[in-house]
């Protein structure tokens, strides 16, 4: 398939996947606490790749492996907790919404770690996308309280995202995404999941039940879409674009978690959606070229 064309069915099909990851996520958190569902999310992923990672064990970057720890922690595991533990005091909508700033961290940590040249225009598109977020935490829920802890614990998980985004870019993008997904959630996150869950009690509070066969599923969905086959996506579309471009399926992302959130009876404040404009304007500010001059 054509790169250009493939790229941009990525994005779209990354959109819709990590667009709905928030509500599932929020209908998790019904059945478990939030460091259960972080561990349950990436464990499933690792066992259902595991087979994957076996068959490949041979091709394991061992002269990259911290490139890979680093991107898998960054990317794959600390974020599966911040987003579950945040949305304990915020909607899954606004989860969506703050997770699309990726692209301004993506800018920073690549010209911070990378080198990344960054323009005039970037800089600008950043400072308006952060005043909206600034607008976010201060506007509260629907009963107007102050959330400002909450979401930076999603800006922190936005800012690891780019982290491992531009690592990926810059040093593992020569492993096959499908591979590179397999050895970072079977042989590297396997066992550091499953120490969460012992520390998050899981299996002293395991009781065979309906409430833990619908939590289970929900975390399945997250973990199997949301998380293994998202994580595979999101690889391909490196190798094939820039990290600046692959993070902007954040863009997209909010669309599909406001519409969840809205079926699921969630409702936004004027000033949370006037927040939310802010940082898409800023988005796509920083995403328009300017006309050339003829």
């Amino acid at each position: 398939m054509n790169p250009e064309k493939e790229k941009w069915i990525l994005l779209a099909l990354l959109s819709l996947i990590w667009g709905s990851s928030f509500i599932l996520i929020k209908k998790s958190l019904d059945h478990f606490n939030p460091y259960e569902v972080g561990a349950l999310r990436v464990l499933i992923a690792g066992l259902v790749l595991l087979p994957v990672a076996i068959k490949n064990i041979r091709k394991f970057p061992k002269k990259n492996l911290k490139w890979l720890i680093l991107a898998a922690i960054t990317g794959n595991f600390i974020p599966m907790f911040l987003f579950p533990i945040a949305e304990t005091e915020v909607s899954s909508s606004i989860a969506g919404i703050i997770n699309s700033m990726m692209p301004i961290f993506v800018i920073i940590v690549g010209a911070l770690l990378w080198k990344f040249e960054t323009t005039k225009r970037q800089i600008i598109g950043v400072l308006i996308s952060f005043s909206g977020a600034c607008i976010l935490a201060f506007s509260g829920g629907e009963g107007g309280e102050f959330k400002l802890i909450p979401i930076l614990l999603l800006l922190l998980a936005t800012l690891l995202y780019a982290i491992s985004t531009t690592t990926v870019k810059s040093k593992l993008s020569d492993i096959p995404a499908k591979i590179l997904s397999a050895f970072i959630f079977s042989l590297v996150l396997i066992f550091p999941s499953l120490i969460a869950l012992v520390f998050a009690g899981f299996f002293n509070e395991l009781k065979m039940d309906n409430n833990l066969l619908v939590g289970l599923g929900f975390v399945s969905l997250l973990s199997v879409f949301g998380t293994g086959l998202a994580m595979m996506l999101n690889y391909r579309l490196l190798s094939v674009s820039t990290p600046l471009f692959a993070s902007t399926v954040t863009l997209l992302m909010p669309i599909v978690a406001i519409i969840w959130g809205i079926l699921d009876g969630e409702k936004l404040t004027s000033m949370q959606v006037f927040g939310a404009v802010i940082i898409l304007a800023g988005l796509i500010f920083l995403r328009q070229m300017p006309a050339k001059v003829k």
